[in-house]
């Protein structure tokens, strides 16, 4: 059967503003699953995975908030939990799906380590941003008292930042292997993985820095020999000049055309696509055959050939 690595943004779980909750996030992972559980229909099998930036936010924040009264929850404990719980609701959810389809496919949530390099660059660079704004004469006790890297965030205040190392190894990576041979939907790699570092003897520890999740999803592709790496967004198509009156949406590109526009600038945004290109480019370069970038929504009809946009060597 043909496999293919799904990739879902952490967003895609939050509409937005009005609708946080862990029953919005739900419903949201139950409208995801329909279009996955269509594509698994057609005789697919399929690894998930999953953004969790806004997730791990809410769980740092509370965290925040209470610890006058109870112990902070480290950044590798909250990406945990993460996994977890959007683990639990796309896979109680796609479970539903295939009773209502008579599919008899089981599911599972793996929590995932994902090692990096203790001397990865980025470990020296912090740059992504987490948590609450915070004053400054907070974000700098917070900063002498606890080690914290801070930066001031375009006159919001001051935040936490952390390093984004590049994704090395998936520490899990024989078991998502055993379970997909054997038939299994697999939940896994979520939020990018949590970061874990090897000392000397081999020992792993949790990091307190985020990995870029279409990274470590391109590396799963990969490491399963996927057929095709989709990357589910917020949009139907890659567009040139995205937000500009010259926006241009594009079916299909070349590995070559991506890396020139990336180097080109001013094509695909840093926040937003540019790192899902990036991804894309070192997963066909590495060996995969095929990516495709479309919403969650269009997953079928992209499969199809009538929308999203398709990468290929």
């Amino acid at each position: 059967m043909p496999k293919a690595v799904i990739a879902i943004g952490g967003n895609s779980l939050i509409k937005d503003k009005e609708h946080q909750t862990v029953e919005d996030q739900y419903i949201a992972a139950a409208e995801t699953d329909q279009h996955i559980a269509d594509l698994i229909a057609q005789g697919w099998d399929v690894a998930i995975s999953h953004g969790n930036g806004p997730q791990v936010g809410f769980i740092m924040r509370r965290s925040e908030l209470s610890r006058s009264e109870l112990h902070e929850v480290p950044m590798d404990v909250a990406g945990a939990d993460t996994q977890g719980a959007i683990g639990y609701a796309l896979q109680q959810n796609l479970v539903n799906d295939f009773r209502r389809m008579g599919i008899d496919k089981p599911v599972a949530t793996i929590v995932t380590q994902v090692e990096v390099a203790a001397d990865d660059p980025a470990m020296l660079n912090p740059s992504k941003p987490i948590g609450t704004f915070l004053d400054e004469a907070e974000a700098k006790k917070r900063e002498a008292d606890e080690g914290w890297s801070v930066v001031e965030d375009a006159g919001r205040g001051w935040r936490r930042v952390v390093a984004s190392p590049q994704p090395m190894r998936i520490v899990e990576i024989d078991v998502i292997r055993q379970l997909m041979d054997s038939g299994v939907v697999v939940i896994c790699v979520g939020g990018g993985g949590i970061p874990v570092v090897a000392d000397a003897e081999g020992d792993l520890r949790g990091v307190a820095a985020v990995i870029d999740k279409d990274l470590a999803s391109a590396l799963l592709a990969n490491e399963l020999d996927a057929d095709l790496l989709i990357i589910s967004t917020a949009v139907e198509k890659v567009a040139l000049r995205f937000g500009t009156p010259e926006q241009e949406d594009v079916s299909q590109f070349t590995v070559a055309e991506v890396k020139q526009y990336l180097e080109e600038g001013g094509h695909f945004a840093e926040g937003s696509m540019a790192p899902k290109m990036r991804a894309v480019v070192q997963f066909l370069e590495r060996g995969g055959k095929e990516a495709l970038i479309t919403n969650p929504e269009n997953i079928v009809k992209a499969m199809a050939g009538e929308t999203g946009t398709r990468i290929v060597q």
